[in-house]
């Protein structure tokens, strides 16, 4: 993965515009080189980029956690776009394929690793986490092991998805969802809608959403799943809880409503501490667990938006040029019924 501009790689030319944030709030559009890829990786001319809430974060707040934005940094990780270049260990009949971008290029060699959990190596290069550059951009490079061959019949848009629906495939697998599960998500923004649909393909018997924004719960009605007006009382009792809100309320209404021996798998982030009810805890055998990423998650993604098993248009509801990264950025403070905006640097 290139975290820096390099030289132009062979038979590519031209601008290569970034949308690069500086700090909090300023966003420039600049053009950098094409990059040149290493002997195993690809060249990847970009046609699309979902905004995430990581990417607003860092806009507004210049940091999440323990990673600060100290230097430029382009903005960006759902990606998907066509080969256009290859290193010369990669076999050059990737050129012209569709790709969804894995942005996580891991070390391959600690623990972690070697275990099979990648998503936690703690030298993992991650596009558009400080200091590595994203992936808005018209041009970058990537790993080819990590650039996954999209189903012939996807575009970039809905290959880009596969980050976020990756997330839900791998909230799936920590909590075990399996047929007949009955399952609570609460928070029903892009990744919790995206979630419960990963949930339905596990074969869960049902799956209910919360959230405080009725247009969301409108939209999770129109895919087919039962809804719950936030705050309101949760009587049912749910086998699985996936916490998509962030929201600490949530949290804890979710968690009281988890039936004995229930999973629940803390997925948004928001609130740095969460209530915990000790008895509940420990009266019902309850199970919690975080998410961090995912690991060998993408080929599944691609495979359920491929079969329409998660439904990725409906989520998908603004699409900005390059140049409107910022309007892209900002959408969400400004309009209510937003859900996922897609940058599309071709455009």
């Amino acid at each position: 993965m290139t975290t820096t501009p390099a030289r132009p790689a062979a038979g590519i030319s031209g601008s290569n515009p970034a949308a690069v944030l500086h700090a909090v709030h300023d966003v420039r559009i600049e053009d950098r080189s094409v990059p040149q890829p290493a002997p195993h990786e690809v060249l990847v001319e970009i046609g699309a980029v979902g905004i995430c809430g990581s990417d607003v974060h860092y806009y507004e707040h210049g940091r999440i956690g323990d990673f600060v934005l100290t230097s430029p940094m382009v903005i960006g990780h759902e990606s998907a776009g066509r080969v256009v270049g290859v290193g010369e260990d990669v076999d050059p009949g990737r050129v012209g394929e569709l790709v969804a971008l894995e942005p996580g290029i891991p070390c391959k060699a600690c623990e972690q690793c070697r275990q099979g959990r990648y998503n936690l190596c703690p030298d993992v290069q991650f596009f558009a986490t400080p200091p590595v550059d994203g992936s808005i951009a018209r041009f970058v490079t990537l790993d080819a092991a990590f650039a996954h061959p999209a189903p012939e019949n996807l575009d970039a848009e809905q290959a880009a998805m596969a980050e976020p629906v990756s997330v839900g495939v791998w909230a799936c697998r920590k909590a075990g969802v399996s047929v007949g599960d009955r399952v609570l998500i609460t928070g029903a923004g892009p990744v919790g809608l995206f979630a419960a649909q990963a949930a339905r393909a596990f074969g869960a018997r049902s799956v209910t959403l919360t959230d405080l924004n009725p247009h969301r719960l409108a939209v999770a009605d129109d895919l087919g799943f039962q809804t719950v007006p936030g705050g309101a009382e949760l009587e049912a009792e749910y086998d699985v809880l996936f916490e998509c809100s962030g929201a600490a309320p949530a949290f804890a209404a979710g968690v009281r409503a988890l039936a004995r021996a229930g999973r629940a798998v803390v997925v948004g982030m928001g609130a740095e501490t969460l209530p915990l009810e000790v008895f509940a805890l420990q009266g019902r055998e309850l199970t919690i667990s975080g998410v961090f990423r995912y690991a060998n998650c993408y080929p599944a993604a691609l495979e359920l938006i491929s079969r329409e098993a998660v439904d990725v248009r409906l989520v998908i509801t603004h699409r900005f040029g390059l140049e409107q990264t910022e309007e892209a950025l900002t959408l969400a403070g400004r309009d209510p019924q937003a859900l996922k905006a897609v940058v599309l640097p071709g455009s």
